[in-house]
C-alpha cells in the first residue's frame, strides 16, 4: 500500500513538471513569434521616432534614408525579449492571483508587469542601444556600433543604462489591457476572442505610450550620449531638464505622433497574436 502511495505522489509530481514545462514551452513560442512579428513589422516607425527624438535632429539623425538600419540587432534581441517577458509576467500573474481579492487584479497585472520588465530588461537593454545607434548613424554597420558601444566608448556596464522606462511603460500598459479585457467579456458574457484582446492591446498601448512619451525621449537621449558627457550619467531628471530648457514641452513629446501609432498598431498585433497563439498551442 505504501508503495502504492509513493507511486501515485512521484506520478503526480511528474505530472506537474511536465504540464508546467509544457506551459513554459507555450508562453516562450507565443510571446516570441509576436514580438518578432511585432518589431520586424513596425520597424520603419521606430526608426522615424527615434530620429525625431535625437539631438542632432531629424534630418541630419538620418531622415528617411536608411529607414531599416539597426534592423539586425532588433531582430536577434526580440525573440527572447518578448519570451522572457511573458514568461515572467505569466507565472507572476498566476501566483499572485492565488486567493486574492478581485479589487487587488490591477495591482498584481502592475507587479507582473514590472518583474516581466526587470526580467526582459536584461536581454531587449544591450540590443536597444545599438539598434537606436545604428538609427541614427545609418551609415555604420550594426557590427562596428556593437563593438564601439561595448569597447571603444562606454563599457559593459552603460549599456544597461537608459532602460528605466520600460518599467512605466508596463504599469500603465498591462494593467489596462487585462481590465478592459474584463470589461469586455463582462458585457458580452464570456471570455474576449483574439480579435477583441488585439483592440484592447492597440487602446492600451497608444494611452500608456502617450503618457510615458517625456520617459521615451529621456531614454533615447541617454543611449545616444557621449562618455562623458551630463545625459551619459544616465540620470532621467537631469535629461528631462535639458530637454524641457532647450526645448520646451513640444521636446518632451517629440515623435509622439510615430510613438502612438507605432505601439497601438504593436499593441493590436502582439496581443493579439500573443493570446491566438497561446490558445492554439494550449
Amino acid at each position: 500500500m505504501c508503495s502504492s502511495l509513493l507511486t501515485n505522489h512521484c506520478c503526480c509530481f511528474v505530472n506537474i513538471k511536465d504540464v508546467f514545462f509544457s506551459l513554459l514551452v507555450y508562453f516562450v513560442k507565443a510571446g516570441g513569434l509576436a514580438g518578432v512579428c511585432v518589431d520586424l513589422t513596425l520597424f520603419p516607425l521606430d526608426t522615424v521616432k527615434t530620429r525625431l527624438q535625437s539631438p542632432q535632429g531629424f534630418r541630419k539623425a538620418g531622415g528617411f534614408r536608411g529607414i531599416y538600419a539597426g534592423v539586425p540587432s532588433a531582430a536577434v534581441g526580440s525573440f527572447p525579449n518578448a519570451a522572457a517577458f511573458f514568461v515572467t509576467y505569466e507565472y507572476t500573474k498566476a501566483v499572485l492571483h492565488t486567493d486574492a481579492s478581485p479589487y487587488l487584479a490591477p495591482i498584481i497585472h502592475m507587479m507582473a508587469a514590472s518583474f516581466g520588465e526587470v526580467v526582459a530588461c536584461l536581454i531587449r537593454v544591450p540590443a536597444e542601444v545599438v539598434k537606436q545607434r545604428a538609427q541614427v548613424s545609418p551609415s555604420s554597420s550594426t557590427l562596428r556600433i556593437l563593438s564601439q558601444t561595448v569597447y571603444e566608448e562606454v563599457g559593459l556596464k552603460k549599456i544597461w543604462v537608459g532602460e528605466r522606462e520600460g518599467i512605466p511603460f508596463s504599469l500603465v500598459q498591462f494593467p489596462v489591457w487585462e481590465s478592459l479585457k474584463e470589461l469586455w467579456s463582462w458585457k458580452q458574457g464570456h471570455v474576449v476572442d483574439s480579435w477583441q484582446s488585439a483592440v484592447c492591446g492597440a487602446f492600451a498601448g497608444g494611452f500608456a505610450a502617450a503618457v510615458t512619451t517625456p520617459l521615451d525621449v529621456a531614454k533615447t537621449r541617454i543611449m545616444l550620449a557621449k562618455t562623458g558627457s551630463r545625459t551619459a550619467s544616465g540620470n532621467v531628471l537631469s535629461a528631462l531638464q535639458g530637454v524641457w530648457r532647450t526645448q520646451g514641452i513640444s521636446g518632451l513629446f517629440a515623435g509622439v505622433v510615430p510613438r502612438i501609432s507605432s505601439i497601438s498598431l504593436g499593441g493590436f498585433i502582439f496581443l493579439g497574436m500573443y493570446d491566438k497563439i497561446r490558445s492554439l498551442l494550449l
